[in-house]
């Protein structure tokens, strides 16, 4: 070996080790003194092509879910999530708002029809299935499933003076 030959040996080593350590960090991690993450894929939120919308309409409140055929949750939304308090939970101006809110949670599912059921006496009945299809949402049917009594309880015994 000549010397040539015993002076470069060392160098392509250093060099080497250097490429070694360039490629473990990355640029922006090195210099923010971080290790990298690594991003997984995106998960893709299944196709749900008809489903139901529950709208629960009380004095108190208006509440709105969508669901698949078989009854599974996909977004739900109330007047109180969007900021409203007291009174004006109740009102057709809030429901609307909660249907777009919600219509805007299932966009990725693709859920283009629905059937409606409405359950309670609210003032949002109405103004939620109107502002279903200005949301861009067909609906196939409305069934009200509010509870009514049969006779109701037995009363109160009449009062002796």
């Amino acid at each position: 070996m000549t010397k040539d030959q015993k002076i470069q040996a060392p160098q392509e080593t250093e060099a080497k080790a250097e490429a070694e350590v360039n490629k473990t960090e990355p640029e922006n991690a090195a210099a923010k003194g971080q290790e990298a993450k690594v991003r997984g894929k995106k998960k893709v939120k299944r196709q749900v092509a008809t489903g139901r919308v529950y709208i629960k309409a009380t004095y108190n409140n208006t509440i709105i879910t969508f669901t698949d055929a078989a009854g599974g949750a996909l977004a739900q939304c109330s007047a109180g999530q969007l900021g409203f308090k007291g009174p004006k939970k109740s009102t057709p101006y809030a429901a609307g708002l909660i249907v777009a809110k919600a219509a805007e949670k299932i966009r990725p599912y693709g859920l283009k029809e629905v059937n409606a059921f409405i359950h309670g006496v609210g003032g949002g009945r109405e103004a939620a299935i109107r502002a279903l299809n200005a949301n861009g949402i067909n609906v196939l049917g409305i069934k009200d499933i509010t509870p009514i009594p049969h006779n109701g309880c037995r009363p109160k015994k009449p009062r002796r003076v």
